[in-house]
C-alpha cells in the first residue's frame, strides 16, 4: 500500500509540472474614449395589471419608527420602461432592469438600486448601461453612477441625473440624463 501511495505522489508531481498554461502578452493598444449623452424618460408602474415593480423580499424585524409606507428593508425586482418622452404613447428605446433594496428610518427613505439600461432601438440595440447608486427620495434631481455596460457601452463609466417628472399612487416617471464614457 506504502508503495502505491509513493507512485500516486510520484504521478501527481510529474502532472503537474507539464501542465504549465501558456500566456502571450500584447501591446496595449488604447482605444480612443467616446462620449455619449442621452436623454430617455423612466416609466414605473407600482401597481395593476402592468406592475414593473414587485417586492420580492421583507425584514420582519420592522420598525414602528419608520415614517415609510413600505417597511425598512425591502427589496424590489424592477422591469421598468425606458422610453424618448414621458407620454404613454412615447416610443419604447428599452427596459431597466434590476434589484432595489429600500431603506427607510426615521428620517429619510433612501434607495440603493442597480439597474442594467437594455437598449431595443436604434444605434444602441443590443447594448446596455449599468448603474449603481444609493438614491434618496427626498432629493429632487438624484445623481446615479455608470459601472459599466454591455455592447457599444462595453467598459462604461460615467453619470447619470434622474429627476422625477411625475408621480402619483401607481406611477412615476423619472427624467434621465446620462453621460456614459466609453471605448
Amino acid at each position: 500500500m506504502k508503495r502505491l501511495t509513493w507512485i500516486l505522489i510520484l504521478h501527481l508531481f510529474s502532472v503537474s509540472v507539464q501542465s504549465q498554461y501558456y500566456t502571450e502578452s500584447l501591446p496595449y493598444d488604447p482605444e480612443e474614449e467616446k462620449v455619449t449623452n442621452l436623454h430617455f424618460f423612466l416609466h414605473e408602474f407600482l401597481s395593476g395589471s402592468n406592475a414593473t415593480v414587485a417586492m420580492i423580499a421583507q425584514a420582519n424585524i420592522t420598525s414602528s419608527d419608520n415614517n415609510s409606507s413600505v417597511p425598512f428593508s425591502t427589496i424590489f425586482a424592477l422591469d421598468d420602461i425606458l422610453k424618448i418622452g414621458p407620454e404613454d404613447n412615447s416610443e419604447v428605446i428599452g427596459n431597466a432592469q434590476g434589484l432595489g433594496i429600500l431603506i427607510a428610518d426615521t428620517n429619510t427613505t433612501n434607495l440603493l438600486w442597480y439597474w442594467d439600461f437594455g437598449f431595443i432601438t436604434g444605434k444602441f440595440n443590443g447594448s446596455s448601461i449599468s448603474m449603481l447608486a444609493r438614491n434618496p427620495t427626498t432629493i429632487t434631481v438624484r445623481e446615479l453612477s455608470v459601472v459599466g455596460g454591455r455592447g457599444k457601452f462595453r467598459m462604461a463609466k460615467g453619470f447619470a441625473q434622474l429627476k422625477d417628472y411625475s408621480s402619483n399612487d401607481t406611477t412615476i416617471i423619472a427624467e434621465l440624463n446620462v453621460t456614459v464614457i466609453h471605448y
